[in-house]
């Protein structure tokens, strides 16, 4: 099999499977105890290298308490073998859901809806721009 590429509709699922897990802080571990699976298989499912049949998909809904329709939001329509993404800008909605499947992405996340004052919340956000804008070289 080597040379397959998975399904972008089974990596979209598994990429909303990990968010929603890693929303909640729940391991890899933990998802794979609690569906009677190892690890190394969540893995699988959250990279769209298994696919995850609908009685599976259905389990982890329940488990992640979502409903199943939550894997399927904003997922790639695949028609001729190539993704379509409709009118949204799919460069802008990647890079979210690539930062918010990151830890660090989610941490920063979390951390970040937890501070009250909106002064500082401005001073964190001019903080990181200043941060990114001396790695990029651009001053911008």
């Amino acid at each position: 099999m080597a040379g397959k590429k998975p399904n972008p509709v089974d990596q979209h699922v598994g990429s909303r499977v990990r968010l929603r897990r890693m929303l909640l802080g729940m391991s890899q571990e933990r998802l794979g105890e609690s569906m009677g699976l190892t690890f190394q298989q969540v893995q699988k499912y959250e990279k769209g290298v298994n696919r995850i049949g609908a009685s599976r998909l259905f389990q982890i809904s329940k488990i992640l308490d979502v409903p199943v329709q939550f894997f399927f939001e904003e997922a790639p329509h695949v028609g001729d073998g190539s993704a379509v993404r409709g009118m949204a800008e799919p460069d802008s909605e990647g890079f979210i859901l690539e930062f918010l499947n990151s830890r660090e992405g989610l941490e920063l996340n979390r951390a970040f809806v937890k501070i009250a004052d909106p002064k500082v919340r401005k001073s964190v956000v001019d903080l990181v721009r200043a941060l990114s804008s001396n790695v990029d070289g651009s001053g911008n």
